[in-house]
């Protein structure tokens, strides 16, 4: 007999009791929680692809110079060796798996990676995704980036960008992540910092560590991102040979 059909004193609980079922589910449902939690902490030894996850806003048209600029950053960093991840919708996140297919077209050799939401209101997939992957909610979705990537690049974009990009910084900064670049594209982002700096890091009462506003990189252009991607999957590619 499963034990989660029992109550907490072992007893048999009949449908009927709404009490004693809710008790159930919840017990159930954290146990749930808990074996999920114990699964995601396993890793491969070794691994054979770096993967480069890439946000950025869903409705950038593909005449804008910065799709351009997203497209051919993605395209250099495929060239490089790397995998592309994005959310897999229009937009730069289409420009970033573009970019990958441009030097990949048949995918045999990178992957540009799609990992979907359901939304009401969403596009289908980009037509350049190679492998695409649906969650049901953004924190599964935000929990599979985390766990497949290994360095971020987050793009200009709107609410789901920042979302993305505070989630990594968190993680970085109480080291459920270590040593996995974020790079914040573009001079967008400096008024962020600039708020985080003057109302997080007040004198009489700081919130957040003067450490903590150096972890996200703030590079100005493609150029300067694929060379800092560079220098990270080079000592990437050493570590996994050592691992072998």
């Amino acid at each position: 007999m499963n034990s989660d059909n029992l109550s907490a004193d072992g007893s048999l609980v009949p449908l009927s009791d709404e009490k004693g079922t809710l008790e159930i589910l919840t017990r159930s449902l954290f146990s749930l929680w808990d074996t999920v939690n114990s699964l995601t902490r396993l890793r491969p030894t070794k691994r054979d692809r770096y993967r480069v996850a890439i946000f950025g806003s869903a409705r950038v048209d593909p005449n804008h110079w910065v799709y351009s600029a997203v497209r051919d950053t993605a395209a250099e960093l495929t060239r490089l060796g790397c995998d592309i991840v994005t959310g897999g919708g229009p937009g730069l996140m289409q420009a970033a798996n573009e970019g990958a297919r441009l030097v990949d077209p048949d995918g045999s050799l990178r992957k540009s990676v799609g990992i979907r939401v359901e939304l009401p209101f969403e596009q289908d997939v980009n037509a350049f995704v190679t492998d695409a992957f649906e969650r049901k909610t953004f924190f599964t979705r935000l929990q599979n980036f985390v766990l497949v990537s290994d360095a971020f690049i987050v793009t200009p974009g709107g609410i789901g960008a920042v979302l993305e990009m505070l989630m990594v910084w968190q993680l970085l900064q109480v080291r459920h992540l270590h040593d996995t670049p974020l790079i914040l594209a573009g001079r967008f982002w400096d008024g962020l910092l600039e708020w985080a700096k003057d109302a997080m890091r007040k004198s009489d009462s700081p919130l957040i560590g003067a450490g903590d506003l150096t972890i996200p990189q703030i590079l100005p252009d493609g150029p300067a991102i694929v060379r800092a991607i560079r220098d990270h999957h080079a000592k990437w590619k050493t570590h996994q040979e050592k691992a072998s």
